[in-house]
């Protein structure tokens, strides 16, 4: 069994909102982890009276709280990634990626590099369209680090994404009962529609800008 394997083996014994939590955190920092194991599962056991998530009895409610924990989890994560870089500096985060432990954690300076760009193009935002995008959502904390983004703005678009996303696993994992096959295929193409729309809204509001300041003049 791999390490994953293994995590999920345990998470699977221990699922509570402590494990939910720290997974989550772990998913979110520089290990990869996926995040399609950790909120799904729970949002279909939290309805069953038996699990340790059934607290509340109210199953929306009780979603809900596997949502904050997750968002939690994710933001613990995404705090550690931006300490690391803005402590260490872009030198010591680039060698770090390309060492072994580095490659251990699926890290590369082409990938460091490749977020960095992403960053740069979309700016402070990139920390809340990053959270959807696969291999990007893991990363995007470590540009923001290193470029120091001002810590509020990063916190307030971490958690909006990471609270979006776990609300859409949330929901695919009820509909999808828990199979882990089908929340993988439909998470990725969810990753994308919402992507979609993300964009048009930013295109909605760049063209009602344009018109509005055509307006004045």
């Amino acid at each position: 069994m791999t390490l994953i394997d293994e995590l999920i083996t345990w998470y699977s014994a221990h699922m509570n909102y402590a494990s939910i939590t720290a997974l989550m955190a772990v998913e979110s920092s520089f290990i990869p982890f996926p995040s399609e194991v950790v909120i799904p599962p729970a949002a279909f056991v939290a309805g069953q009276p038996e699990s340790t998530l059934y607290v509340t009895g109210t199953y929306p409610i009780d979603v809900l709280f596997i949502v904050l924990a997750g968002t939690l989890g994710a933001m613990i994560g995404a705090i550690i990634n931006y300490g690391l870089a803005a402590w260490l500096g872009r030198p010591i985060i680039y060698k770090f990626a390309d060492s072994r432990v580095g490659h251990l954690c699926l890290l590369s300076s082409e990938k460091i590099q490749r977020a960095e760009e992403y960053f740069r193009e979309k700016g402070n935002v990139s920390t809340f369209i990053g959270r959807f995008i696969p291999g990007i959502r893991q990363l995007i904390s470590i540009p923001a680090g290193l470029s120091k983004m001002h810590f509020g703005a990063f916190l307030w678009w971490t958690f909006l994404g990471a609270f979006i996303w776990n609300c859409i696993l949330a929901a695919l994992g009820y509909v999808a009962h828990g199979q882990m096959d089908r929340i993988k295929e439909y998470s990725h193409e969810l990753s994308v529609a919402i992507l979609i729309l993300v964009g048009l809204v930013a295109v909605y509001f760049i063209v009602k800008r344009i018109i509005s300041s055509t307006k004045r003049k």
